[in-house]
């Protein structure tokens, strides 16, 4: 998933964004509510984790503002504050979940992926395609009796392709969903990662599957010869 994280404390935040990317997120962690407001009108996002206390703002008023947007993706409050009706504020401010500091992140990753399982697009950790399928679990992806091992950027580009089949997705949707807001991707970039995953699915009779829409960007699609 793509995630956004807002934390002040530069000392929480790190590790969140290590163990989140470790476990195979993208993630853009900033420290300011500014910051934060720009990326959630800018960006898309499959999960946001909100600090309630942020200077010169909150969390929950971020929250409030992301749902005025008509997005719907989910929201896990970080909070020092555990009483009832602080809880029922962040309820009813649109967060779907939260976790109190100190944080054990071992429950917050249980969390994160709880939360990831209510998107309409989520399929558990094996995504499918016809009869090509990922498990983002190994980086593995299957057909039939063939494997390929992947790497973590070939992994999410195969698993951006796979939550959108058929669409042709541009060049620039495609770094938006793999590099962190902040990041200066090369302008072969994506030419370089298509060619890479492109590699590793031809073994599985599937790297012509990613076909090239000239002047547009890319798609899924499985050809009807194959």
């Amino acid at each position: 998933m793509k995630i956004l994280v807002v934390e002040d404390d530069l000392e929480l935040l790190e590790p969140l964004n290590t163990v989140l990317s470790r476990a195979g997120h993208i993630v853009d962690g900033v420290d300011n509510c500014e910051t934060a407001t720009g990326l959630i009108s800018e960006q898309d996002y499959d999960l946001l984790i909100l600090d309630w206390i942020l200077p010169t703002g909150s969390g929950i008023n971020l929250c409030q503002q992301y749902r005025c947007m008509g997005k719907t993706s989910p929201v896990l409050m970080l909070t020092a504050k555990d009483s009832i009706s602080d809880k029922i504020k962040g309820l009813d401010a649109g967060a779907d979940d939260y976790v109190v500091k100190p944080i054990d992140m071992l429950e917050l990753l249980a969390r994160v992926r709880a939360l990831g399982r209510r998107s309409p697009v989520w399929q558990d950790q094996i995504l499918k395609f016809a009869d090509l399928q990922l498990n983002l679990d190994t980086h593995t992806a299957q057909r039939q009796e063939h494997q390929a091992i992947l790497s973590v950027r070939e992994c999410q580009l195969l698993e951006y392709f796979l939550r959108h089949p058929y669409q042709v997705l541009s060049r620039d949707q495609l770094e938006q969903a793999l590099w962190t807001w902040d990041a200066e991707p090369g302008t072969n970039a994506i030419t370089v990662q298509i060619r890479r995953l492109r590699q590793r699915l031809q073994p599985l009779g599937a790297n012509q599957w990613i076909e090239t829409v000239y002047g547009l960007g890319y798609r899924l699609i499985k050809p009807t010869s194959k």
